[in-house]
């Protein structure tokens, strides 16, 4: 995570809010050798000390069993121009906003992985509406067990939460909301729009 305090403003419970929002991130764990990464969603609890996901059993971090981890989620990202800042001796960068969630995991009994499975099934249907939400029920019968042998639950619990949003803030305004304009003109990276917007409020 970026050191600068004008980054590392935002509270616990928005660094959280936005993690949950998101419900998509980056797993590491430590190895022997290089560490153990894994993409994955995942389901944070209202309290942020419990993030729920699931893994293939054939995944490495799987087999380790509990273990120290990291899981970073990503929000929006662009670069950066020295150009847009309309202003004299700058420096090309890249803003984004990521929060870290720090803690241990744990595999979870076998029994617990179908509620898991719905709960996060119903969350993501949720965000569909209108849509009518798939539920597993639709499957043929058998064929959901026999697909749940391939995967075992896991648990995190969370102990640090750390976040970086990078939008500017070290710069003057007129700079800021120049760079902001350009963004949304010629934005490289992802969610660019939604990062010229964050740039325009930040404070």
């Amino acid at each position: 995570m970026h050191p600068n305090p004008a980054f590392r403003g935002a509270t616990e419970a928005f660094n959280l809010d936005f993690a949950r929002e998101q419900g998509f991130g980056m797993l590491a764990v430590a190895s022997d050798s290089a560490p153990l990464i894994s993409h994955l969603p995942f389901l944070l609890n209202a309290a942020g000390d419990v993030a729920e996901f699931h893994l293939v059993r054939s995944n490495p971090i799987a087999r380790l069993g509990g273990a120290p981890a990291r899981l970073a989620v990503q929000g929006p990202h662009t670069y950066i121009s020295p150009d847009w800042y309309r202003a004299e001796d700058q420096v090309p960068t890249w803003n984004y906003v990521a929060v870290h969630l720090v803690g241990k995991i744990e595999p979870r009994p076998e029994a617990e992985l179908r509620d898991l499975l719905d709960r996060q099934s119903e969350a993501y249907e949720a965000r569909l509406l209108p849509k009518t939400p798939w539920t597993a029920d639709k499957m043929t019968d058998g064929l959901m067990e026999r697909m749940m042998r391939q995967i075992v639950p896991f648990r995190m619990h969370v102990s640090e939460v750390h976040g970086t949003w990078k939008l500017g803030q070290n710069k003057p305004e007129a700079a800021r909301l120049s760079a902001a304009d350009h963004v949304d003109a010629y934005g490289m990276g992802q969610e660019t729009a939604l990062m010229a917007a964050l740039m325009r409020g930040a404070q």
